[in-house]
């Protein structure tokens, strides 16, 4: 996809004759050759929401392992007219709870002689490693290293979507919700046929018997049908 984007971008540069240099500044060449040399892994995605523009972009981080695995997190990219003297502005645009990511999504600054590629990676690493010693969420970085089980309770917690103390996540997980279970169960308990049961079909129940005990129902179908029965415990 972003080799397609890359020589589309260049034709229609190719297009505009002499000024194709004046339109091109020396940040659109070299984002654009750094783009065109990203390796990107599977858990890993980046998209041009206006395909004219090479400077902002988003990237997106599916984590398949480790505390965040199911997760799905967008990054925003902007880069400036310095780069790559000046390194891009890259926010989190999903509320996450990390120790290294704040909750206005900020996430450290970038070193200039970094590419985009290895802040991408950077990233992807952020996920698999989170690290409490140079926190921007420090009540996190503080769950993580005193409590490893409860940190991993309060990801999954703000994944699926809801508080961490007073502060309420949006659902950022590809997986099921929490009300997803319940509603997949009601959907199949549909399927069942229903059955009509009164008093009168329980039978050989004997009521000063402690524990479990054996009964025989005479179940009816709800629709018409030869009647049967069955033993349940």
């Amino acid at each position: 996809m972003i080799k397609l984007f890359s020589l589309k971008q260049q034709k229609k540069d190719g297009e505009s004759g002499p000024d194709r240099g004046k339109r091109a500044s020396a940040a659109q060449l070299r984002i654009q050759k750094d783009i065109n040399e990203l390796n990107l892994p599977k858990t890993c995605q980046v998209d041009f929401p206006d395909p004219d523009d090479l400077l902002n972009f988003k990237v997106i981080i599916a984590p398949d392992e480790e505390f965040y695995r199911g997760g799905r997190f967008v990054f925003s990219f902007k880069v400036g007219q310095g780069y790559p003297h000046d390194p891009p502005k890259v926010k989190c645009e999903t509320m996450v709870y990390h120790p290294n990511i704040d909750l206005e999504g900020n996430v450290e600054d970038w070193k200039p002689v970094l590419t985009i590629n290895s802040i991408v990676y950077g990233l992807q690493y952020l996920f698999l490693e989170p690290n409490p010693e140079d926190p921007l969420n420090k009540e996190a970085a503080e769950v993580l290293q005193s409590n490893r089980r409860l940190f991993e309770q309060n990801v999954a917690k703000s994944m699926r979507g809801g508080h961490i103390g007073n502060v309420y996540f949006d659902r950022c997980s590809q997986g099921l919700g929490p009300n997803d279970n319940v509603r997949a169960a009601t959907q199949r308990l549909a399927g069942i046929p229903r059955l009509s049961l009164s008093r009168s079909h329980y039978t050989d129940i004997d009521p000063t018997s402690r524990g479990p005990y054996c009964a025989r129902l005479r179940l009816e179908p709800a629709t018409s049908g030869p009647r049967s029965e069955v033993s349940t415990n």
